[in-house]
């Protein structure tokens, strides 16, 4: 099992799929990703929040462990993400990650996730919330192998 991706968006910029793979190579299951991105809605604001928030609900499984990335969530450090990660992992649980896109998701999604999480106060293009996702991945990774990559 690795951990699962849902973006809304474009695919991969060269800049950040250099990024990326320089992340997502050191990663080891369970911390492996799957990326699965979403094309954007035709439509705007409402609909397409409503639109793109459906196609998120239609690739999640009833026991899936979802953290949705939204600029209202929780703010948590490295070692908070780490511990979180381990939740499905302890659990044997389909650990997903959702972006939404420009529109953000609607309440569905938000009651759906099991845990929303804010990577910043500062909102960041989606191109960069990938790179800096698989880097924490990565670092959670580290973490809790107690491996020396994260310094206290």
């Amino acid at each position: 099992m690795s951990i699962r991706i849902i973006a809304v968006g474009k695919k991969h910029e060269a800049w950040v799929e250099d990024g990326i793979k320089r992340y997502q190579g050191r990663l080891k299951r369970p911390y492996g990703i799957e990326w699965i991105l979403l094309p954007h809605s035709v439509l705007s604001n409402d609909m397409a929040r409503q639109e793109e928030s459906g196609r998120i609900l239609s690739r999640l499984n009833a026991n899936d462990f979802v953290i949705l990335l939204d600029e209202r969530g929780k703010n948590i450090d490295s070692i908070e993400l780490a511990q979180l990660l381990r939740t499905p992992i302890d659990t044997a649980r389909q650990a997903v990650i959702v972006i939404g896109g420009a529109y953000g998701v609607d309440g569905v999604v938000h009651q759906r996730a099991n845990f929303v999480w804010s990577l910043s106060k500062l909102v960041f293009p989606h191109q960069l919330v990938r790179l800096i996702l698989t880097e924490q991945i990565y670092r959670s990774q580290e973490i809790a192998g107690n491996k020396p990559y994260h310094h206290v």
